[in-house]
């Protein structure tokens, strides 16, 4: 079974669209995940800045390239503080998912932010009040998804009020649209109590909302001064083996993403993960 493997456009650092249009294709990547204000940086991405045509020219770049563009990244903190900002938020993801089919793409992604305004850890996300704040935030992102015929992608993660398998679990159920669908990325829900039983954590996943799953990130991690560090793929601890064996069997050729990998490690993860996923 052929791997499908992209990566994060942004994470080819100082090219052009094209530029990185080029790489990816010279390295048999067969996706990107483009988060606009990240690659683009020298265009105006803000919110109403959006049109079919600005959406068509950037996927005629890629599709020139046989890349698709899998997912567009517009990561919000939708329970922003501030009820300003988080307006402007969830505006700006709207007008993503609007346009989302130009780009030749159907899946808007995000994480489920923070209660503070910069993000960082808290353990004031996993209480009550921030997951019925993100449950009204998804729930008005995915009328819009629905509107327009294209998906909400949700990560979930450690520092985020979604922050365990169960927690994503319960998100899917409070808003019961096909149109929502999950983002797995494997080490966001790795900490210091569950990284030595990570196959488990995966199962318990897979089980969960393996059904819902449409694209996995894919980094690594190592355990450094008693904290989970984020990783190239293939220098850390992430048990891949286990992992792409339930993907094999649960979700044939879903994209797989590279994350938090950059140059000069991006060949060295393509052909760890190849090797992994052939021998699963």
């Amino acid at each position: 079974m052929v791997i499908n493997l992209g990566i994060r456009a942004h994470d080819f650092e100082n090219l052009s669209i094209e530029e990185i249009a080029n790489e990816a294709a010279a390295k048999g990547l067969t996706s990107v995940q483009l988060a606009l204000s990240k690659t683009l940086k020298n265009t105006n991405t803000g919110l109403g800045s959006l049109s079919p045509g600005f959406a068509h020219t950037i996927r005629s770049v890629f599709h020139k390239r046989d890349i698709q563009i899998a997912v567009l990244g517009c990561y919000i903190n939708m329970i922003h503080p501030d009820p300003t900002e988080r307006r402007k938020g969830l505006e700006r993801f709207k007008e993503h998912l609007r346009f989302a089919r130009d780009f030749g793409c159907s899946i808007v992604g995000t994480e489920t932010g923070n209660v503070q305004a910069e993000i960082s850890y808290t353990e004031e996300n996993f209480k009550e009040r921030p997951f019925h704040e993100v449950v009204e935030s998804v729930k008005e992102l995915v009328y819009e998804a629905e509107r327009f015929g294209v998906i909400v992608g949700i990560e979930g993660g450690i520092n985020h009020p979604i922050h365990t398998p169960g927690r994503m679990k319960r998100l899917l159920d409070a808003v019961p649209s096909n149109n929502l669908q999950v983002i797995y990325d494997p080490a966001n829900f790795i900490s210091l109590d569950n990284y030595q039983s990570q196959e488990a954590v995966m199962k318990e996943a897979f089980e969960l909302f393996g059904d819902r799953m449409v694209i996995l990130h894919a980094k690594d991690f190592i355990i450094e001064n008693q904290q989970v560090k984020i990783v190239p793929v293939g220098h850390g601890m992430l048990n891949y083996d286990a992992l792409f064996k339930l993907l094999k069997n649960k979700k044939p050729y879903m994209t797989m993403l590279l994350e938090s990998t950059k140059e000069p490690f991006i060949d060295g993860s393509i052909a760890c993960l190849r090797e992994k996923y052939d021998k699963a």
